[in-house]
Parts: C-alpha cells; sequence; structure tokens
C-alpha cells in the first residue's frame, strides 16, 4: 500500500532537496539526501511492519495475556535479527511481586541488542516499551484496537500501541534500515533497551540498570527516549523534564459476601459507599488537591523559571483539539502548561470490585478497591508524600464511623525527572527537528511520567532525552489511539538526522 504524506501548511518539512537539507553542512547533506529518500521509498514496508507489531495484544497489565507480551518481544528479536543487530539478548527479571493471581507469573524480558561497536564512535542507547494499555472495541473504538487501520483520508494509523510505544519504538529499527539500504553508515554505536512492563510500572528495570550500568552499558555516552508526543499538534518539541507518579489503592472490605440490596440495604455499612466519600476527599472538581501538606512540598515558582513559559507555542484550542472538549480548567496557556509540568495532580482512575456491566444488579459489593495516583514534581518527597496520603485516608474513613476495614498502600511509583536541555544530545536533537520540520522546536516539560528516565541518567551517569514523534492529540492510553502517517516517517527522518549531529557534536 503508498500512502501519500500530508504535511502541516505550518509547519511542514522541507522537500528532501529543499532549504531545510541545504541548512546541513557539506559533508552531511548527501548522506540526508540518500537516507531521506530511503526512508520515503521505504514507507509502506514500515506499516506494514507496524501493522504486524500492534496485532500482538502485549497488554502487561492483564496476567492472561503474559504470553503475548513475550510473543512480541520474541518478534522484536527476530527484527532485530533481520537488520543485523549483535549480542541480542533477552534479560529475564524473575518472577513479578504481589499484588497478583499466579505467584509464578513471570515478568516479561527486556530485549538487549547492539549495532556497532566501534570505539571510535560515541554509543547511543535507545529505550522504548513494547507492552501497551489494555484496548477493547466495546470502549468506543472506531476500529479494532489490535489491528492497524490504515485512514488514506486522514492520513493517521490507528491502532493500540500505533503511538505508545510501538511506533516509536519501531521507528529506530527503521531508521537503522535506511542506513543499511542507502548504504550510509551508522555514525554512532547504538544499544536497544525495550522493556515490556513500562504500562505495568518498569517493574524489575531500574534493578536490570544497575547491574547492567558496568556492563552491557558500560560504554553508553547518551540516552534517548521516544515515548512521549508534542505539545499540540503543529510544532515539533524537545522535552527536558517529566513528573513523576505515586500509584494508590485504597480498599474498603466488609460482608463476607456480596449481598442482595433489596434484603440488606440500610441495615449494613456498604464498603462502597464508604470508599467514595474517601475518594471524594482527596481532590475538589477544580483539581485542588485536598491531602495536607502536599501542596506545601513543591518548589516555589521563581521568576525566572515562569519566563521560560511565555514563549512556548501552544494555545487553549490546543488542548481543545487534543481532549475533543471544552473542559480546560484554566483559560491561561501559561496557567494550563503550569498545572500539566510543575504543578502535581490527583486523578481518580477507578474501582474495583463493584458492578460495572450493562443493565443493573442490585448487589451490594463486599469488597471494593479505589484506585487513584499523583504525578509529582520538584521538590517531592515520594516516601513523604505516601505518608500524606495514607495517613489522610486513614482520618477520612475514622471520621465515618464505619465498621467496615479501610487500608490504603502504594502499588508502584517513579521520581520526577529534569535535565540540561543545552547538552550535546539536545542540541543535535534541536538541528534534526529544524532540519526536518523547518522551524526550531519548543523546548518543554510534560506532565506525563517515564521513571525510568531518572534511572538511566542517575545509573548510568549520562545525559538522557526525550525526543518524540507523535502529537498530542494522539489518544495514548485513550480510545482510538492514532500516529500521523506524515509523523511516523519525519519521526524517522529526525531520528537518523539526530544520529549523524550527535556523533559531529563535542
Amino acid at each position: 500500500m503508498v500512502i501519500s504524506i500530508i504535511h502541516s501548511a505550518r509547519f511542514a518539512a522541507k522537500p528532501l532537496l529543499g532549504r531545510s537539507i541545504m541548512s546541513a553542512s557539506a559533508s552531511l547533506q548527501p548522506k540526508f539526501d540518500k537516507l531521506f529518500g530511503k526512508v520515503d521509498e521505504l514507507k509502506s514496508q514500515f506499516i506494514d511492519i507496524l501493522g504486524s507489531a500492534v496485532e500482538i495484544p502485549a497488554v502487561s497489565g492483564d496476567e492472561s495475556l503474559r504470553p503475548m507480551v513475550v510473543k512480541k518481544a520474541h518478534f522484536l528479536v527476530e527484527q532485530l535479527q533481520r537488520l543485523g543487530f549483535s549480542d541480542i539478548q533477552l534479560k529475564h527479571l524473575g518472577t513479578q511481586p504481589p499484588p497478583v493471581e499466579d505467584p509464578n507469573l513471570q515478568l516479561p524480558p527486556v530485549v538487549l541488542s547492539r549495532y556497532g561497536s566501534d570505539p571510535k564512535k560515541k554509543t547511543l542507547l535507545v529505550y522504548g516499551h513494547y507492552d501497551v494499555q489494555p484496548a477493547k472495541l466495546s470502549d468506543g473504538w472506531e476500529t479494532e484496537p489490535f489491528k492497524l487501520h490504515v485512514d488514506e483520508k486522514k492520513q493517521l494509523m490507528r491502532a493500540r500501541g500505533a503511538t505508545d510505544d510501538t511506533g516509536p519504538l519501531l521507528a529506530w529499527l527503521n531508521v537503522v534500515q535506511a542506513h543499511r539500504e542507502a548504504e550510509v553508515e551508522l555514525p554512532v554505536n547504538l544499544i536497544t533497551c525495550f522493556e515490556g512492563m513500562e504500562e505495568s510500572g518498569s517493574l524489575g528495570l531500574e534493578e536490570l540498570i544497575a547491574e547492567e550500568a558496568g556492563k552491557y552499558f558500560k560504554d553508553v555516552d547518551a540516552v534517548c527516549i521516544s515515548d512521549n508526543y508534542w505539545l499540540g499538534t503543529k510544532k515539533p518539541v524537545l522535552t527536558y523534564g517529566l513528573r513523576g507518579v505515586n500509584y494508590y489503592k485504597t480498599t474498603v472490605e466488609g460482608p463476607a459476601a456480596d449481598l442482595h440490596s433489596g434484603i440488606f440495604g440500610g441495615t449494613v455499612a456498604e464498603p462502597l459507599i464508604d470508599l467514595v466519600q474517601v475518594l471524594s476527599s482527596l481532590v475538589d472538581s477544580k483539581g485542588n488537591i485536598l491531602i495536607d501538606g502536599v501542596a506545601e512540598m513543591v518548589a516555589p515558582l521563581t521568576e525566572k523559571e515562569e519566563k521560560l513559559y511565555d514563549n512556548i507555542d501552544f494555545s487553549l484550542d490546543d488542548l481543545n483539539e487534543a481532549t475533543g472538549s471544552k473542559t480546560s480548567l484554566y483559560q491561561k496557556p501559561k496557567d494550563i502548561l503550569m498545572h500539566r509540568w510543575r504543578y502535581p495532580s490527583l486523578s481518580l482512575h477507578g474501582v474495583e470490585g463493584a458492578f460495572s456491566g450493562a443493565g443493573a444488579k442490585t448487589v451490594i459489593p463486599a469488597k471494593v478497591n479505589g484506585k487513584f495516583s499523583i504525578r509529582t514534581v520538584p521538590d517531592m518527597d515520594s516516601k513523604k508524600l505516601d505518608k500524606l496520603v495514607i495517613d489522610h485516608c486513614d482520618k477520612v474513613f475514622k471520621k465515618l464511623g464505619s465498621p467496615n476495614k479501610c487500608t490504603t498502600e502504594l502499588i508502584h511509583d517513579g521520581a520526577y525527572w529534569i535535565t540540561d536541555p543545552h547538552s550535546p544530545s539536545f542540541t543535535a536533537a534541536a538541528k534534526a527537528t529544524k532540519l526536518v520540520y523547518g522551524v526550531d522546536p519548543d523546548f518543554t516539560r510534560e506532565g506525563g511520567s517515564i521513571p525510568i528516565t531518572v534511572s538511566f541518567q542517575q545509573c548510568l551517569n549520562t545525559s538522557v532525552i526525550l525526543l518524540p514523534v507523535g502529537r498530542g492529540d494522539d489518544g495514548a492510553h485513550s480510545t482510538n489511539e492514532k500516529l500521523d502517517i506524515s509523523n511516523y516517517m519525519n519521526g524517522m527522518k529526525t531520528m537518523a538526522a539526530y544520529l549523524h549531529y550527535y556523533a559531529e557534536s563535542g
């Protein structure tokens, strides 16, 4: 299938031999001509490979689909072998810790591999994850979520994992293939680190990174992650900061079994009623966290930091377009971005144990779990936050005077991350972005969390950069997740140019 690429009129990528390519150094221009032309030539093949990958329902949070997660790891091994990667290893991380239904459930393997080992070249580690969020057609998808749908009219690809993170992960492998077929030498040594538990807290990966810091990863000069998105839908960005995340579960249990509300309603303390009251005490409808002590941990806003938000290309319309609604809590772009990037937020995610199917079921659930998370920012301390959250829930439940039992626990956490946006890696990525898109990228922080970013930076004592492929309206974790074809193709070109600019950096 051959599909033409439509670029944004405002920030369109320049033609292969256009002005942006001519801005490259004389030594790089012929290489970019070949590489970018090869990427365009291989477009249909790259889309087909993505289609094969997304058909594997690698949902790490579903124990019954763990074999599919492992299957996808082996799919990646086949792709790496096809492209000539060496020292390919499946690093097994052992048994998944509780809470799990199967006490012998094995964590998915981490896929390590190398492309090149020239001591005269820099070594770049590329991280990605091959697991995905759950998805069902009945959730509201327009098309089957685990089958790639190419919308030629809208010039986009729809599937679970298209933008988070199967598409960007494969883009790195496609860049290697473009180099091979264009007969252009890869300018750096490449190491891949692909995990299968990112959507479930990256269990086991931090320990693996620490273990391999002086072994498999000992020569790494920089780390690049493509697991985030543009701020909006028109202008590319580079990301130098992320919020962290602490994920909690509050459990309320009472009767020994589910009860009939017609018989027992009004005579027993109902766990779901208690849980709703505890959850409602955490945050108000304006997004204000109601837990004492949380706001006091946040680093104060300085005048210098505030000025960084003045020139970011973002508007209220961008947010409305990304959400498909007009539900913003703030009207000014600066306020929106600050509450997305540098202030914490608390979100309620769901309830387990309560009836949620179609129709009417008049049951009183015996045990319910409420799940929520807090996105953390500098200078919040994770352990202190845990204590504040648990103490708050205990205090609120005690005031209810209920005979039920309530416990709150941390499920997993990941630290916030911030780095220097003026490092050689960022400078190289900025050059590559301008080369492909014809515009300087915005330097942004992001509200999402990639906890392992901190581990790479600290354990390997090196710089980390987030180089996004997708747009802000891609719908990662949501229904109808998509990736624009132009972003996929131009993302590969940006990655390719970044490798060459980084290789030439000081």
